[in-house]
């Protein structure tokens, strides 16, 4: 799914990018919980983690997967957890967009050490550190062959990094949002307080919303569901579980059509 954008000054396609052959999309954008990137650790960036999700990512993208990301801040701070400790709101979750920068400018790194080429895009504009987030630009980076990782959520309080990413696959016309995460799918309960907890193979957006699951907040449910746009839940920490899922096996619950 390609859209032509003229005037933009960009190198040309690396001559080494596989032709998408065994893979199920095109186009994808995976959503990482900052939390992942701790590891084993209970705060910041474990360096093994993200050296490991790197590779995964850089895996793909030699598949020919046009390849966007969401990151989350939630290893170095959490504006909701903040607010309900009495911070005003608006503070705090700006202050959980710059974390999700620290954590884009430390994955792009991860990656670029496998040669591979990375955009960082910001909802927040520092032109130092990251570019400003362009819709056009950023499709046009996806059809150059770079992985582009989207950073500082939405550029506005009240909304999660959920939101961003269903916004942002809108925007660049993705196929479908990775929502990657610590368990194997959607469950009917938490599988680690509750060990007879049942997993979901599929669910509709309704499902979702009438259950209360929590995968996602309402508002990232509603943007997909209005525009279609499948989600697919799976076990990150399990090696080689994103290459899975981009060539369609059945892993994880899918959400939507």
């Amino acid at each position: 799914m390609s859209t032509h954008v003229d005037n933009l000054p960009l190198a040309e396609a690396p001559a080494d990018v596989a032709p998408v052959s065994a893979l199920a999309y095109q186009r994808v954008l995976l959503k990482l919980s900052g939390e992942a990137l701790m590891g084993s650790g209970e705060y910041g960036i474990d360096p093994l983690a993200i050296s490991g999700f790197a590779a995964e990512i850089v895996e793909i993208h030699q598949l020919g997967l046009e390849t966007a990301i969401v990151i989350g801040g939630g290893n170095i701070f959490r504006g909701i957890t903040a607010s309900a400790k009495g911070m005003d709101r608006s503070t705090a979750d700006h202050m959980g967009m710059l974390a999700t920068v620290i954590n884009g400018l430390a994955l792009q790194d991860a990656i670029e050490r496998h040669g591979v080429k990375v955009r960082v895009m910001t909802a927040i504009s520092m032109h130092e550190v990251a570019e400003p987030y362009i819709r056009r630009r950023a499709v046009r980076h996806l059809e150059k062959g770079r992985i582009v990782i989207f950073v500082a959520g939405t550029g506005n309080p009240f909304f999660s990094t959920d939101t961003a990413a269903a916004l942002r696959a809108m925007e660049i016309q993705a196929d479908i949002i990775l929502k990657a995460t610590k368990v194997d799918g959607i469950y009917d309960s938490d599988p680690v307080t509750h060990p007879q907890a049942r997993r979901f193979d599929k669910l509709s957006y309704l499902d979702v919303l009438q259950k209360g699951l929590k995968v996602m907040d309402a508002a990232a449910i509603s943007v997909c569901m209005d525009n279609k746009l499948p989600i697919l839940v799976f076990n990150l920490t399990e090696s080689g579980n994103i290459k899975r899922a981009v060539c369609g096996e059945n892993i994880g619950t899918r959400v939507g059509n």
